[in-house]
Order: structure tokens, then sequence, then C-alpha cells
């Protein structure tokens, strides 16, 4: 078998593929005992940036997606694997996968075909760049990973990858979640009628709705579903000076007004927006593809992190979006324009639904709370994810200093108020926990 390659770059990944097949890329060789490694790796560098360039993958969109890529590796995987325990009977309603055929099997193909067949259905409405993209992987892996082996181990080892991914798409297909339709946004919606109420922050006709109002409403993973990871309430809405809720968005007005450099850089590093970056839960997940790189774990370890990572992160937007519409709460430019300074403009753009809590700090708490599970407090790592769009590589100590600097950047970037911020954060390690209470080693 010829090595497989690895992609050590991202902003064109995509579009080389598309236009030349994965194999013309100027890609460093790997050694064939990697090549399982090197299928896993490969599959997710393009996951992120098909999130990049599929319109409807919003942040909870995209953590739904990589939860169930990373289940579909782990199972593909614990199916011919002993020490791996899978997670059917664990999560709700997946039932036990297909059980592997009395024939050897290679584990790359299983894995490949697992991938190529789940992703060609999570992404069947990206855009035509990323169609061929995917066609281009499956064209490459195939004429790699199938040279010198018998036609019979490339039949038995395929036809069981595409069965694990197919239990698992029709597994997926039930959680309330699979299907987007007029890109999240309602087409009926009644806004909330109290001052502390959501109000649209875009003159965007269909932003005029809040996205994706039903999302915690979707099956989880591990979480309960009578809001066991709830949080305190706001303080009672005031436009007093004097009052709890006023110096909330106080605090969040005087932020803006004396950024640092520093603090404008973390703004920008966290912001993670859909169609111009992985969104925030592909953060985490490429950070944890250059830990990869950097560590060399081998594939069971790989599909293990990402199968808990991707169920960290979707639980906690199906959890943070439960609290964000039993809330309503208004965001901070609404309130600062009403109240405090009616020119007021924050750093970043505010997004379309409602306030309380940070989505990206439940979503960080909840990543940052497995990955310290799996690897400790004091894991040092540097986040490249951001390297080529020319915001630099950031540093850190541990997985929760990571956390925390996500939570505080929307503070910097005038989209959330303190409490959102620090309570989201709270709600993650919560979401975390139950997420840590899956078995996935036998």
């Amino acid at each position: 078998m010829e090595p497989l390659r690895v992609t050590p770059t991202r902003r064109r990944f995509l579009q080389g593929a598309a236009a030349c097949g994965l194999a013309a890329l100027p890609l460093p060789a790997l050694a064939e005992t990697r090549a399982a490694e090197a299928v896993l790796g490969q599959w997710y560098r393009l996951l992120i940036e098909l999130i990049r360039n599929t319109a409807t993958y919003s942040p909870p969109v995209a953590a739904r997606s990589f939860a169930y890529l990373g289940i579909t590796a782990f199972e593909a995987l614990a199916t011919g694997n002993a020490s791996l325990r899978s997670l059917a009977g664990q999560v709700p309603e997946l039932t036990p996968l297909p059980a592997r055929e009395a024939a050897p099997h290679e584990e790359a193909l299983v894995l490949d075909a697992a991938l190529g067949a789940a992703m060609a259905v999570l992404f069947g409405n990206t855009g035509p760049m990323g169609l061929r993209a995917m066609e281009a992987m499956r064209s490459d892996m195939a004429a790699t990973l199938e040279a010198g082996l018998s036609p019979e181990l490339v039949a038995v080892s395929r036809a069981h990858g595409a069965a694990v991914a197919q239990h698992i798409l029709d597994w997926a297909a039930g959680d309330g979640g699979a299907v987007i339709e007029n890109m999240g946004f309602p087409k009926e919606y009644t806004l909330g009628d109290k001052p502390e109420s959501w109000r649209p922050t875009s003159t965007i006709g269909v932003q005029q709705k809040p996205l994706l109002p039903h999302w915690g409403t979707n099956r989880p993973f591990a979480i309960p579903t009578d809001g066991a990871c709830g949080l305190p309430p706001p303080p009672p809405y005031s436009e007093e000076p004097g009052s709890e809720f006023y110096a909330q968005a106080m605090a969040t007005y005087q932020a803006s007004k004396t950024l640092t450099d520093e603090q404008i850089t973390i703004a920008r590093f966290w912001s993670d927006d859909p169609m111009m970056s992985p969104t925030p839960p592909g953060h985490w997940v490429s950070i944890m593809l250059d830990i990869f790189d950097r560590d060399a774990p081998p594939v069971d370890r790989r599909a293990e992190v990402l199968a808990m990572l991707g169920m960290a992160i979707s639980d906690g937007f199906i959890q943070n979006w439960r609290s964000k519409y039993a809330h309503d709460l208004l965001r901070p430019v609404t309130y600062i324009r009403r109240v405090i300074d009616p020119d007021w403009e924050p750093m970043l753009i505010t997004p379309p639904f409602p306030e309380y809590p940070s989505g990206h700090s439940t979503q960080s708490g909840a990543a940052a709370g497995v990955l310290e599970g799996l690897y400790g407090p004091g894991f040092a790592f540097d986040d490249h994810t951001h390297e080529e769009d020319g915001l630099g590589v950031r540093s850190f100590a541990g997985f929760w200093q990571a956390a925390e600097e996500a939570a505080i950047s929307r503070l910097y970037g005038g989209i959330h108020y303190p409490m959102a911020n620090e309570n989201g954060l709270a709600q993650g390690v919560c979401v975390a926990g139950h997420i840590l209470g899956l078995k996935t080693r036998a």
C-alpha cells in the first residue's frame, strides 16, 4: 500500500481537492502504518472546510455534524477493536452497530468508507466546489488505500464501513436537527412583548426572526431533557442606573471603550463567524487536529476524543439554545442604544438570536471540561486555527484557559453581558460532566 498523505494547511484545501484531486497536492507522505490516522485527519480537514463553505452550517448545526462524524469514526473502529466500548445502549436510541463479517478487514478502508458515506449525506446540500472536493477525496483515498489489496478485502472492508455509516445516519435522522429550512430562520415566529425580550439586531430580512428557535428540543447525546444544566435567570430587567441589569450593560459598554490591542486580537481570534471560519465548535476540533499532528496518538484514541468532543459541543448547543429561548433576552446592542448611547457600535456583529447565555461560553466550557477529563489539567498547546487568516498563533497552558479566553472574547466584542459568559461556562461544565459519564473503553 502506498503511503497516504495529510494536509498541513486549510485555506486552499477545499479548492485544491475540488480542482485536481488530493493526490496532486504537495502533501508530505505519512508512513504506511499510520494510514488509518491519515484517513481520519483528511476527512476532518475537509469537514472543517465544508463547514466554512456550506450556508446552513451555523454553529449548532456544525456541532451536530462533528458529533455524528466523531461517533461514526469511533463506532467503525469499535466494531473491530475489543478495547473500545460502543456507545450503543448508552446514548438515546442508538441500537447495536452492524457486526463485522468473519473475515479480515483493513481498518483504513473501513474508516474511509464510513466517513465518506456519512459526509456525503451530512453535506449533500453544500455547493458545487464542496461536492467536487468530496468526490476528489473519495477517488484519491480509493487509489491510495486499495493499491495492492485483494478485491475481497477491499469489498468486505468498505461494505462494513458503509453499513456503520448508514446505521448512524438512520439514527441521526430522528434527532430533530436533520433538516434545516430557510437557513435555519423560521418563516413564522412571534417575538416576545416584554421590554427585555429579544429584538432583531440586523436589517437583513430573514434575520427578523431568530435562528433555530427549536434547536433546544433536539435529542441530546448525554444531557437530561429536564433542564439539569439550566442556569440562574438574569437579573430583573431595569433601565435604572443603579440596577444590576444596567450594571451588566454598562460593563459591556465600558469594555468596548477601553479595548487594548490584545483584547481586540482575542475578540477577533474567537469570533469564528459562520461562512468565514470553521465556526466555534470547529475551532475546538481544529485545536485537537493540531494536537494529534503534534503528539501522534493512535487512531482509536483520536476517534475516541473526537466523538467525546463532538457530543460535548453538540449537547452544549442544545442546552444553550434551551436557555436562550427560555429567557429570550435582548442583546447588549439593543439595550445600550435604547438606554445608554444611541450611537454605540459593538466591535463584532451581533448574532441573530437571544443573548443569555453565551453560546461561545457554553460550548467552550463543555469542550474544555471534556478535554480536561480526557487529558487532565495543565495540558499545554498552541492554537493554529486562524494562523492562515492572519490572526497568528495563540498558546495556552490548558484547555480551561482557552475556554475562559473564548468566553471573555464575547465581552470584548460587545456581543454579551458578563453574566452570559460566566454562567455559560458553568453550564458547559455541567454538560461535560454528563458526556464524561459515557464509557468508551471496555
